[in-house]
């Protein structure tokens, strides 16, 4: 038996061996991305938007999931909906800022085709006057707006572009699930109660599998990770990260907190238990997401794949509400994993070239700390070889 290129299973590798990677070809060619954006990006879900910044009736963040622009829109009723963000009279655009308020229903700027916030067709010139193509008046849900599937979860919107979507319990709480050893223990953090703190956008020139085999792994962290390494003694080696992940990394002794100096953190979130106080707990949820886990705020990073060599990533620090509505400095704790997300994104971005290299046509090579790496190469060469019939 073998895997997807040729190398043993990792069951069956050697432990101390090397293992390929992918070609640079996964990273660079337009059409493997156009084949991930198809079959992963459009068929799984995404994590869109954060609930809380959706309150008011009209409210909508604009988010790009594969080839499609996507709405997240809170209704009047309460509920929060997606629809593609195209008009169904001649496909123009509704909205093209980032996110913004809409109370009296999504208006295309070119026709002036309007949509109430159901996603239901409203108002057009000469409405009444209008019939479909058997002669009959038009019926403006069959007009409406493409809704897409919708899950709340962890304080967050998911959307799936799929017809038929697959199952979120499994594909989404399960992994927590699996990674933590029981679902309470995320539930443990009250994400969905916390606040945001801060947010920060990136841009990253560089390909979103690149991004996820870095969070995947600490070999590198001694090297460029000094302040986090100096907090979590235990991934200073770099061979333990995918144990102590899944277990908790300890703090090390006179780390008051996951700060930058290691001082003190802000307001703890209640009903984390003794075992998970003092540890940094990491999640990766394919295709796009990241969630970091400490005793006194959470890190999720959402990716949003824009190209072959472009991936913008949106990090939310989530706090107890007390923290922000009384304006606590928030500083020192962002700082930390701030400095890890650059340090991270520019090692990303040193090896993005690369992949169009004929030294990397043939791949590079896993080092042992790394051979979990090979089951996100198979599962990503499994999910394109579905398009392609095989």
């Amino acid at each position: 038996m073998t895997t997807f290129d040729g190398s043993p299973p990792l069951d069956a590798t050697p432990a101390g061996s090397l293992m390929p990677t992918l070609g640079g070809e996964y990273y660079c060619d337009t059409e493997i991305f156009r084949g991930e954006q198809e079959n992963i990006l459009e068929a799984m879900w995404i994590c869109a938007a954060r609930s809380a910044d959706l309150t008011k009736p009209g409210a909508f963040r604009k988010v790009q999931v594969g080839r499609e622009s996507v709405l997240v829109v809170r209704g009047r009723d309460g509920e929060l909906r997606a629809f593609l963000n195209i008009c169904r009279h001649r496909g123009a655009t509704l909205c093209t800022e980032e996110a913004g308020v809409a109370p009296r229903g999504l208006r295309c700027p070119y026709h002036a085709w309007t949509y109430r916030l159901d996603g239901k067709l409203f108002a057009a010139p000469n409405l009444g006057a209008l019939t479909d193509d058997g002669g009959d008046a038009i019926d403006r849900r069959r007009y409406g707006l493409v809704e897409v599937a919708v899950r709340q979860w962890l304080g967050y919107a998911w959307v799936c572009l799929a017809d038929d979507p697959p199952s979120f319990e499994s594909d989404v709480i399960d992994v927590v699930t699996a990674r933590l050893g029981d679902r309470e223990a995320i539930e443990r953090y009250h994400i969905d109660e916390l606040t945001v703190g801060r947010r920060v956008v990136y841009d990253v020139a560089a390909n979103w599998k690149l991004i996820v085999e870095n969070f995947m792994e600490c070999y590198h962290c001694a090297t460029i990770h000094p302040e986090l390494t100096e907090v979590l003694p235990e991934f200073a080696g770099g061979f333990a990260a995918q144990y102590f992940v899944g277990h908790g990394a300890e703090f090390a002794d006179g780390v008051q907190g996951f700060t930058v100096d290691g001082s003190a953190g802000l307001t703890p979130i209640p009903g984390i238990t003794p075992e998970q106080d003092r540890r940094y707990y990491a999640i990766t949820i394919r295709p796009t997401v990241f969630i970091n886990l400490v005793p006194d705020h959470v890190i999720v990073h959402r990716m949003y794949p824009m190209a072959p060599d472009r991936t913008v990533v949106e990090c939310d620090w989530l706090y107890m509400p007390d923290v922000v509505e009384h304006g606590r400095d928030v500083e020192r704790s962002v700082e930390l994993f701030h400095r890890v997300n650059v340090q991270d994104f520019d090692a990303c971005e040193r090896t993005q070239p690369a992949m169009a290299s004929r030294a990397y046509r043939r791949g590079g090579v896993l080092v042992p700390s790394e051979h979990h790496i090979a089951e996100f190469h198979a599962w990503t060469v499994r999910r394109l070889a579905r398009a392609e019939g095989r």
